[in-house]
């Protein structure tokens, strides 16, 4: 018993031992070619409707593989070997008959029965041998039934061609010093409608997947209309969008409409509260500009109206960031007379600047918030910089524009930060100089609602690059 334990010990270490050197050489494999799901996965459409079609397709080929198989493996083999063995059988009985009554040389009385009762032509070849064997089929399916009750009813040597011509089976057999060969219908030893059968299969197949293409395609379209009325949506176009198709779809694109109106009605009632504000602080901030004028000058004066313009500039940052920009209808815009206009401006407060226009410069946005988007980022790098380069490339899917400084720069973990609001930097380049620090975060704000986005990155020119992308 302890020398059983102790093998059976030693046994188990080895199987233990060998199935971590397996999983050792198994995991980097799976590591490298990856999950058999994930590879599924990776080569399968990524779109709804083929995702759809793959779904109708599939068990269509599945069971339409699985008939084929079984109607060739029960129905066409079946068919094949038992006509094969009924044309063995009559050439079995043609040898027996030729046999036993030799006193007929010539066998016109064979030749004329097997033709008449059997359809065969059946001819004697004296002194002659058997021809080389010759090719085989690549289906052979007829080759091999036919040779298999050759070699069981005739057990004589043979030889066969299936392949020579079309429509007939030619057969020789060994009689002693001759041969016999005989001619017979391929359809006779042979399931030759079978591919009515196949025939029939496809083409009904083929109706079936028209049917659930066209079908899908019409299931497909009102979702496709409900993502571009969200997509036009959040890119504040407004798109006319009526809920189409089945029950689910339906719903979602209803429930798609009331959220745009409830978001529609807040963008309303938070517009009107903001120009109610702006209104009423704006008219404070112009007595107090009167009162200071009605006062006599002096330096104490003049800080008040300092800080009575510094006053004024933060309410608007703040009003234009909380106002975003809300009420404004995207029109088409000429991008190259927009940054010509700041280029401009920059070469007025004596920076050097560059402009670069790619493509159409005709695009639909809102035009006084892209203004400021780019005033905003225009300003920036006309701060902190001396030189500036403005490029804007306009393909068939992305508007995109790069401003360009030779300004200190923005450390790279410090890029997502500095479009919080009130986020300021302590660095040589303070983003807003001392202002409110909302001049990216309204840049960014306002491309998102154009769909887009803005990235900080380094500048060829050594300082920043801000990258405006959005889609068209």
């Amino acid at each position: 018993m302890r020398i059983a334990a102790a093998w059976l010990g030693r046994a188990r270490s080895a199987l233990l031992q060998g199935a971590k050197q397996a999983n050792g050489v198994v995991k980097p494999v799976l590591k490298r070619i990856g999950h058999p799901l994930q590879i599924v996965a990776r080569y399968m459409p990524k779109g709804l409707y083929p995702r759809a079609l793959v779904i109708v397709i599939a068990p269509v080929v599945l069971l339409q593989s699985v008939i084929a198989y079984v109607f060739m493996e029960r129905h066409w083999q079946t068919v094949t070997q038992r006509l094969s063995a009924a044309v063995s059988a009559d050439i079995a009985m043609l040898i027996d008959v030729y046999e036993s009554y030799p006193q007929d040389p010539d066998i016109a009385t064979l030749s004329r029965i097997a033709a008449e009762r059997l359809g065969m032509d059946v001819d004697i070849i004296p002194d002659s041998d058997l021809p080389a064997p010759g090719p085989r089929p690549f289906f052979s399916l007829l080759d091999n039934a036919l040779s298999t009750e050759l070699s069981q009813q005739v057990a004589r040597p043979f030889w066969l061609d299936t392949v020579g011509r079309s429509s007939l089976i030619e057969i020789r057999i060994k009689l002693g010093k001759d041969v016999m060969r005989i001619l017979t219908r391929r359809n006779a030893a042979y399931a030759s409608n079978s591919h009515i059968f196949l025939l029939w299969m496809i083409g009904t197949s083929l109706i079936l997947l028209t049917i659930a293409v066209l079908f899908l395609r019409n299931q497909i379209r009102p979702i496709l209309k409900l993502a571009d009325a969200a997509e036009a949506f959040g890119k504040g176009r407004d798109a006319e969008f009526r809920p189409r198709g089945a029950r689910e779809v339906r719903r979602a694109g209803n429930a798609f409409i009331e959220m745009k109106r409830r978001v529609e009605r807040s963008i309303g009632e938070r517009t009107t509260m903001l120009n109610g504000v702006s209104h009423d602080l704006r008219t404070i901030l112009t007595r107090f500009r009167l009162s200071l004028a009605l006062m006599e000058r002096s330096a104490e004066i003049e800080a008040l109206e300092r800080d009575v313009d510094e006053m004024a500039r933060m309410l608007e940052d703040y009003l234009a960031f909380a106002r975003g920009d809300a009420g404004e209808a995207p029109t088409e815009t000429d991008i190259r007379a927009l940054l010509q206009e700041l280029k401009a401006d920059a070469e007025r407060q004596g920076h050097q600047t560059e402009l670069e226009v790619e493509g159409d410069p005709e695009v639909v946005v809102r035009p006084d918030a892209f203004r400021r988007l780019l005033t905003n980022l225009v300003s920036n790098a006309a701060r902190y910089g001396n030189r500036i380069a403005i490029r804007a490339t306009h393909d068939a899917r992305y508007l995109i524009v790069t401003v360009d400084d030779d300004g200190p720069g923005i450390p790279a973990e410090l890029r997502e930060d500095v479009f919080r609001p009130f986020f300021r930097l302590d660095e040589a380049r303070n983003v807003d100089g001392g202002g409110t620090g909302l001049g990216l975060a309204i840049a960014r704000d306002i491309a998102r609602a154009h769909g887009g986005d803005i990235m900080l990155g380094d500048s060829p020119l050594g300082g920043l690059r801000a990258t405006v992308r959005l889609p068209v």
